[in-house]
């Protein structure tokens, strides 16, 4: 076959053609069918597979860490309400209104029992934090090591929480000490708000 045949190809019978001529059109139209459904069909069910296995690995990766939040569920139940427990304890450790009173002759008290001799014993307003208020009171004791270790020692033993803060000690004589610092008690506020 040759080209001179080709031209005189009759498109209105197209029965007629030669079989190589037919088996070369039928595969065009096979390969151009083949072309345009990837392009119109398999090509955007391609893109949402390799979203949806992208989606698929991100969830998986989702629920493996839900699955070990799951799995330690009762842990953290037990944990949460052990923490409960325990904040309760701190919280009754705080002074109510009431008892501030009390816990400021027990500081002071504390101190005698020491044989410390106060100087200044200056309790000051109430500084409000997000849920306690601290108490600071100024103190300025005179005593030998000994006394001001007791002393320190005391404060750390009474039922109510009280901490120290910015100590100074200097000496003020033979074997006397003189110790400046701020005892803070905290007071839970929430209890104003019943």
């Amino acid at each position: 076959m040759n080209l001179q045949e080709l031209n005189e190809l009759d498109f209105n019978n197209i029965g007629g053609w030669p079989t190589p001529v037919k088996a070369f059109i039928i595969i065009l139209l096979c390969v151009g069918v083949a072309v345009g459904w990837y392009y119109y069909n398999t090509e955007e069910q391609l893109l949402n597979l390799e979203t949806a296995e992208k989606k698929e690995l991100s969830l998986r990766a989702e629920f493996e860490r839900k699955q070990a939040k799951a799995v330690n569920l009762e842990k953290y139940k037990k944990q949460l309400e052990e923490m409960k427990q325990s904040f309760g304890a701190m919280l009754r450790q705080l002074p109510n209104k009431t008892e501030v009173a009390d816990l400021l002759v027990d500081v002071s008290q504390t101190g005698l029992a020491a044989g410390l001799e106060f100087e200044l014993f200056g309790p000051q307003a109430e500084v409000p934090r997000e849920f306690y208020a601290e108490l600071p009171i100024q103190l300025r004791v005179f005593g030998n090591y000994h006394e001001l270790g007791a002393f320190i020692s005391g404060l750390a033993a009474l039922p109510r929480i009280v901490t120290i803060h910015d100590v100074s000690v200097t000496p003020r004589a033979e074997g006397v000490l003189v110790m400046t610092a701020t005892a803070k008690t905290y007071r839970y506020l929430e209890e104003e708000a019943n």
